[in-house]
């Protein structure tokens, strides 16, 4: 009560802090790096990271691109090279002149290695950067030299990719926020009883969002999928804590003087109710910490910081808001679109058994879905067609049979005798387009003495050589996992340190790392919200009904891919399990509390069902609608699918639960009551009743 008196007494200074404090929020929010490439969160120690840091460390390269021209005439494309190998951040470049000079004819290379590097009039060359593959710097490189070039070149790779996926991302992202917000406060509009309320909710949770964001400046970078999602996540899942005040307040104004007085009473019961009520959400969210692939943690944290933003934001710069404004509230009230829902609540009390054989029925089919539900792994496959990345990528496939490069480390003092013969195996292996080494280029068409230094310090170090390997295969299929395990074994054979690196071999080692990880994290999740329930319901039974309800809403949702023929990006069904069963599980725990009251007020279990159903059907509506609201628009416009997908598993999620919560839940309390009254304190005498 101290704390709510303090709030309502200081509220104008409170508003006034809290706007001074979106000064160092927006700083810190535009001063956060942001990082475009999933494949950096891969753990540092296993053999592909190390790999990358030893080539940037002796070699002194980071990302690499296959650069396509056509079009240009030998000396044009000499000229050009020049010109690349002048762009800041360019380590080197590797082209026929790398080999000898132009005026020597091209037909002295064997044929093979001829024609990996040349088809009709188009040609290609090798661009070596000084930095990571998604740093800043390679970025800006990749942009230099298309521009040098024009529409007659075409940048490759992975570093290619995410300089589009950083434009691309960078002229959605605030119309994801307009959407979000637009669609929230239409549906908050229609369904609460002020137009000029659902304006204060979204400024306050708008003010805890910013604070979020600028917070995360402290972390150094975060994804462009947690930056993405952070605000509509943040938006959909907060609202609960505003609504839930809201409606404390109503009640206490029917009971006080003034509106002072209401609203001080209010906020210590919200705070009490929101606490518990987060506190599930907060642990979702943090158990994707418990990922090897950091990028779960990267969006845990962010996540976890925003609820509890969220949660101070509710019961401090909301109250302050609705205060100031609450003349403004009163002239624009209107009656509220949402009908009551007494027939409803009895027609579920009435038919319980037949939503207790559909949850039986459902679970079936969603958990055969759930556990075959189709992901992809491809960072650039489902990019919009017309991205330059996707172009080039699609270029380099059609033209030189070439979907993913491998590079590898091996040890620069093999004999040549041995290097050449590990290189004509590793040619030898299904969907290698060629292997080039350095001792390959050697041969009698080719001496020793005739290839420019340049050439061998680009190739060779002091403790390692670096060879490249073509293949016509696709990153993260299955075919060119299967490639990568035979190359590293006949690599193992001559060297036993060696590396086999590039972006194949980290989807490889992705796709084994995120099989993992989703079972720790779905684990975790699971028995840490079951906990939090236990000690908030102070019940052994009712965790697992509420549990087990939500699971089967999960199931729903991550199932109905497999049956329409749609593929997730990987990342997607580890995010939504713990996001939607920290999310949505609020939405049980607020019938389920009305239901034991009610139980414990002497009603009888049909009663006490009726009465929770009646008294949590709007507010679980009007949520799970915002929370739709807050995704699905940003669903339909993104581009990036990486987002769109996630965004379009939230908003179907949040309507799965609801019907999930408002159906069966009600159902398996009817089943369940006497299970429920001996298992639960401060029921257990209606228990004993019974018996």
């Amino acid at each position: 009560m101290k704390f709510g008196k303090a709030v309502v007494k200081y509220r104008v200074p409170i508003l006034i802090v809290s706007i001074l404090l979106l000064i160092p929020a927006v700083l810190g929010a535009l001063g956060t790096r942001i990082n475009y490439d999933v494949l950096s969160y891969l753990p540092k120690d296993i053999e592909t990271m190390k790999g990358q840091d030893i080539l940037l460390d002796e070699f002194g390269k980071g990302g690499f691109s296959m650069v396509m021209l056509e079009g240009m005439e030998e000396k044009d494309v000499a000229a050009l090279k020049k010109q690349i190998e002048g762009v800041d951040h360019v380590d080197s470049v590797i082209w026929y002149d790398s080999l000898m000079d132009i005026s020597v004819p091209m037909e002295l290379l064997p044929d093979d290695l001829y024609e990996a590097f040349n088809n009709g009039d188009s040609t290609m060359m090798v661009v070596f950067f000084d930095a990571a593959t998604s740093s800043d710097e390679t970025m800006e490189a990749v942009e230099q030299i298309r521009s040098l070039a024009g529409k007659q070149c075409f940048v490759s790779g992975l570093s290619a990719v995410v300089t589009d996926l950083k434009t691309l991302c960078q002229q959605e992202e605030v119309a994801y926020v307009i959407i979000a917000a637009v669609l929230t406060g239409i549906v908050l509009a229609v369904f609460m009883d002020s137009y000029l309320l659902p304006v204060l909710f979204l400024a306050s949770i708008g003010m805890a969002i910013l604070y979020n964001l600028g917070t995360n400046y402290f972390l150094g970078e975060v994804s462009y999928i947690t930056k993405a999602l952070a605000v509509v996540l943040q938006l959909g899942v907060t609202m609960d804590y505003s609504i839930f005040l809201w409606h404390s307040y109503q009640e206490q104004k029917q009971l006080c003087h003034d509106s002072q007085e209401a609203m001080a009473r209010a906020i210590p019961g919200t705070l009490t109710s929101i606490v518990g009520s987060s506190i599930t959400t907060v642990a979702g969210f943090l158990a994707l910490c418990f990922m090897t692939f950091a990028l779960g943690r990267d969006l845990g944290i962010v996540m976890a910081k925003g609820v509890v933003f969220g949660v101070l934001g509710c019961v401090t710069v909301l109250p302050a808001l609705i205060l100031i404004f609450d003349k403004g509230i009163e002239k624009t009230r209107h009656r509220p679109l949402l009908p009551k829902f007494d027939r409803l609540s009895d027609f579920i009390v009435k038919h319980n058994k037949v939503f207790l054989i559909a949850f039986v029925v459902l679970l079936i089919p969603a958990l055969i879905g759930y556990a075959q539900t189709p992901v992809y792994y491809d960072l650039s496959g489902e990019l919009p067609k017309d991205l330059e990345c996707v172009i080039a990528n699609t270029k380099l496939k059609d033209d030189f049979d070439i979907s993913s490069t491998h590079m590898v480390l091996a040890d620069a003092g093999m004999s040549s005798k041995d290097t050449k013969a590990m290189l004509k195996e590793m040619d030898e292996v299904d969907g290698v387009k060629f292997a080039l080494g350095l001792d390959s280029l050697l041969g009698s068409s080719v001496p020793q003495e005739v290839l420019p230094e340049s050439i061998e310090s680009i190739l060779k170090g002091d403790t390692y050589q670096l060879l490249l390997v073509n293949s016509e295969y696709s990153a993260s299929s299955d075919e060119v996992n299967a490639q990568i395990g035979e190359l590293n074994q006949i690599l193992k054979k001559y060297d036993a340190s060696g590396m086999l690196i590039g972006e194949a071999a980290c989807m490889k080692d992705l796709i084994d790392i995120t099989a993992h990880d989703f079972k720790v994290v779905d684990v975790i999740s699971i028995v840490s919200i079951f906990l939090i329930i236990l000690l908030v319901l102070k019940s052994v039974s009712l965790p697992v009904v509420l549990v087990a309800v939500i699971e089967l809403a999960i199931f729903i949702n991550l199932g109905i891919p497999y049956y329409t023929g749609m593929q997730l990006p990987f990342i997607a069904p580890i995010c939504i399990t713990t996001i939607q069963l920290g999310a949505t599980v609020d939405y049980a725990i607020l019938m389920t509390t009305r239901y034991i009251r009610e139980r414990q007020n002497g009603h009888d279990k049909k009663e006490a069902v009726g009465i929770a159903l009646r008294a949590s059907i709007p507010s679980i509506t009007v949520s799970g609608l915002g929370f739709f609201a807050a995704t699905y628009g940003v669903a339909l416009y993104s581009r990036v699918d990486m987002i769109g997908s996630m965004c379009r598993l939230m908003a179907r999620g949040a309507l799965v639960s609801v019907l999930c919560v408002v159906f069966i839940l009600p159902s398996m309390f009817l089943l369940l009551d006497k299970l429920i009254c001996r298992s639960t304190w401060g029921m257990r005498r209606l228990g004993r009743k019974q018996g």
